[in-house]
């Protein structure tokens, strides 16, 4: 039997890998071990040996290191012609990609030079079988590929029956990541890439860094505000709560794009996804767009004046009523509690 592989591509920074590709680590153990086949990883970047360890404890069997001066900094040329070349040589079934900003400009790049199929942001990925009734063929061990699609109104499941490898970049956050396991045995192929001129066409003069100053993806706690909220008077209610529970102000689209909060607040579809201890959903109508980036926190508690929202489909607690009445009763009360 052919080989059928499950390929990770690692990204990493400056020494430290994505949060992203080890989740993907995670998945593709699992989608491999459906497949009765491996795991294979492949990171590229310059004095980064090193990482190939934490690679194999998070779940890779076998990691390709491209170890290279011109791949300390990301540049789409020299990173495509590294993974073009290599998913060429060694035909692995199936390749995924964090949909990281990277990731998001890589994949498309080595999909084309490959002409293979690409799913872009998926939120779920699973092994099945599709049936094709115009050529009446039955192909099995496909990789699902799961993602929200027509503006997020419908839940998509996209299989890639023919071409090779199947191709997908997935959110961040979505899949769960496993701890380290130190006992855990791999094996380390270093190669030696092999450049064209033209690869270089692109140099990178200078570099700017700045960190994040909203870390959603690792509050335990988000208070998250939407259209119903009327106003910076009552957002600023969302902002007392969330300070008070020691978590993050979130937001959905429509609160951004009213201009009540920066876009990196932006939980959902098109912003971050969540998995919070609690999720405190104030003025949202839980459009699917939305939904598709909290629905797995542990705790959910909406506030809407719609009993029909559709946000209370997901929801733990639902409160029906006026948020500018509801929120300052929570507030008051975390702050008799904590006298």
């Amino acid at each position: 039997m052919t080989e059928r592989n499950v390929w990770i591509f690692i990204e990493q920074e400056d020494g430290k890998i994505a949060e992203i590709s080890l989740e993907l680590l995670a998945k593709g153990h699992e989608l491999a071990g459906t497949l009765g086949s491996q795991v294979w990883a492949l990171l590229c970047g310059h004095e980064i040996g090193d990482l190939a360890e934490s690679v194999i404890q998070h779940g890779a069997d076998h990691v390709l290191v491209v170890d290279h001066p011109e791949l300390e900094i990301y540049r789409t040329l020299p990173y495509s012609r590294v993974a073009a070349d290599l998913v060429r040589a060694r035909q692995p079934y199936i390749f995924l990609v964090g949909a990281s900003p990277v990731g998001r400009d890589l994949a498309p790049r080595v999909a084309s030079a490959l002409k293979a199929g690409l799913t872009a942001d998926c939120t779920d990925l699973q092994i099945g079988e599709y049936t094709s009734k115009k050529e009446n063929v039955v192909y099995k061990d496909l990789l699902y590929q799961i993602r929200p699609a027509f503006g997020g109104n419908i839940i998509a499941t996209i299989v890639n029956p023919k071409t090779r490898p199947q191709m997908a970049t997935v959110r961040e956050g979505v899949m769960r990541r496993h701890d380290p396991d130190l006992r855990r045995k791999g094996s380390i192929e270093n190669i030696t890439p092999v450049f064209q001129p033209q690869d270089f066409a692109l140099q990178v003069l200078s570099r700017e860094m700045r960190e994040a100053t909203v870390k959603l993806k690792d509050a335990p706690v988000i208070v998250a505000g939407g259209a119903g909220v009327d106003g910076e008077s009552e957002f600023d209610l969302i902002r007392q709560l969330a300070n008070l529970m020691g978590g993050e102000v979130g937001a959905s689209r429509a609160a951004v794009d009213a201009g009540l909060i920066s876009r990196e607040h932006q939980v959902g579809q098109t912003g971050t996804t969540v998995r919070p201890r609690l999720y405190i959903a104030a003025g949202i109508s839980g459009a699917i767009q939305h939904r598709a980036g909290m629905d797995k926190s542990n705790k959910i508690v909406a506030i809407n004046t719609d009993p029909d929202a559709p946000i209370f489909q997901v929801a733990h607690y639902k409160i029906v009523g006026d948020l500018g009445e509801v929120l300052p009763l929570l507030i008051r009360a975390l702050r008799e509690r904590v006298k």
